[in-house]
Protein backbone atom coordinates (compact mmCIF):
# COMPACT_ATOMS: atom_id res chain seq x y z
CA UNK A 1 0.00 0.00 0.00
CA UNK A 2 1.12 3.54 -1.08
CA UNK A 3 1.50 6.56 1.65
CA UNK A 4 -1.34 7.85 -0.23
CA UNK A 5 -3.48 5.03 0.12
CA UNK A 6 -2.46 5.09 4.08
CA UNK A 7 -3.54 9.19 3.92
CA UNK A 8 -6.78 8.61 2.93
CA UNK A 9 -7.35 5.84 5.03
CA UNK A 10 -5.96 7.73 8.46
CA UNK A 11 -8.64 10.55 6.63
CA UNK A 12 -11.54 7.97 6.71
CA UNK A 13 -10.87 6.96 10.10
CA UNK A 14 -10.29 10.72 11.38
CA UNK A 15 -13.95 11.18 10.00
CA UNK A 16 -15.34 8.69 11.69
CA UNK A 17 -13.44 9.42 15.29
CA UNK A 18 -14.46 12.80 15.49
CA UNK A 19 -17.92 11.82 14.92
CA UNK A 20 -17.78 9.18 17.63
CA UNK A 21 -15.84 11.72 19.66
CA UNK A 22 -18.70 13.98 19.30
CA UNK A 23 -21.61 11.07 19.34
CA UNK A 24 -20.02 10.32 22.68
CA UNK A 25 -20.20 13.80 24.00
CA UNK A 26 -23.55 14.33 23.24
CA UNK A 27 -24.71 11.29 24.84
CA UNK A 28 -22.88 12.36 27.97
CA UNK A 29 -20.40 8.99 27.58
CA UNK A 30 -16.88 9.77 28.27
CA UNK A 31 -15.97 6.35 27.63
CA UNK A 32 -16.88 6.30 24.02
CA UNK A 33 -16.06 9.57 23.53
CA UNK A 34 -12.28 8.61 24.90
CA UNK A 35 -11.90 5.60 22.64
CA UNK A 36 -12.58 7.16 19.31
CA UNK A 37 -10.45 9.63 20.53
CA UNK A 38 -7.80 7.38 21.02
CA UNK A 39 -8.20 5.24 17.59
CA UNK A 40 -8.04 8.57 15.39
CA UNK A 41 -4.89 9.42 17.85
CA UNK A 42 -3.44 6.01 16.72
CA UNK A 43 -4.17 6.15 13.06
CA UNK A 44 -2.50 9.50 13.44
CA UNK A 45 0.56 8.07 14.29
CA UNK A 46 0.25 5.60 11.76
CA UNK A 47 0.34 7.55 8.94
CA UNK A 48 3.41 9.53 10.52
CA UNK A 49 5.39 6.27 10.77
CA UNK A 50 3.73 5.17 7.06
CA UNK A 51 4.91 8.70 6.10
CA UNK A 52 8.50 8.54 7.55
CA UNK A 53 9.13 4.70 6.40
CA UNK A 54 7.70 5.19 2.92
CA UNK A 55 9.02 8.16 2.12
CA UNK A 56 12.12 6.46 0.61
CA UNK A 57 12.23 6.11 -3.14
CA UNK A 58 13.86 3.37 -5.29
CA UNK A 59 16.84 5.03 -7.89
CA UNK A 60 16.62 3.83 -11.12
CA UNK A 61 20.04 2.84 -12.39
CA UNK A 62 19.39 2.63 -15.71
CA UNK A 63 18.15 6.36 -15.69
CA UNK A 64 21.16 7.17 -13.56
CA UNK A 65 23.54 5.79 -15.90
CA UNK A 66 21.49 7.18 -18.91
CA UNK A 67 21.99 10.99 -17.19
CA UNK A 68 25.79 10.18 -17.08
CA UNK A 69 25.74 9.43 -20.40
CA UNK A 70 24.03 12.65 -21.65
CA UNK A 71 26.23 14.66 -19.03
CA UNK A 72 29.43 13.00 -20.67
CA UNK A 73 28.09 13.93 -24.05
CA UNK A 74 27.70 17.59 -23.55
CA UNK A 75 30.74 17.67 -21.70
CA UNK A 76 32.15 16.23 -24.93
CA UNK A 77 30.77 18.35 -26.99
CA UNK A 78 32.58 21.23 -25.39
CA UNK A 79 30.16 22.18 -22.42
CA UNK A 80 31.48 23.40 -18.84
CA UNK A 81 31.34 20.28 -16.83
CA UNK A 82 30.07 22.29 -14.24
CA UNK A 83 27.46 24.26 -15.83
CA UNK A 84 25.78 20.80 -16.99
CA UNK A 85 25.54 19.31 -13.70
CA UNK A 86 24.19 22.91 -12.25
CA UNK A 87 21.36 22.15 -14.76
CA UNK A 88 20.96 18.57 -14.28
CA UNK A 89 20.58 19.88 -10.44
CA UNK A 90 18.09 22.06 -10.85
CA UNK A 91 15.97 19.92 -13.29
CA UNK A 92 15.98 17.75 -10.32
CA UNK A 93 15.05 19.99 -7.46
CA UNK A 94 12.23 21.17 -10.28
CA UNK A 95 11.07 17.73 -10.70
CA UNK A 96 10.70 16.88 -6.76
CA UNK A 97 8.59 20.76 -6.52
CA UNK A 98 6.14 19.62 -8.77
CA UNK A 99 5.73 16.69 -7.55
CA UNK A 100 4.29 18.13 -3.76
Amino acid sequence: MTAKGVRWIVIAVCAAGIAGMIAGSVADNNAVALTFGLVTAAAVLCLIVATAVGGTQHFDEARGARVEELVGRLVAAGAPEDDVRALVGAAVHLGRESRN
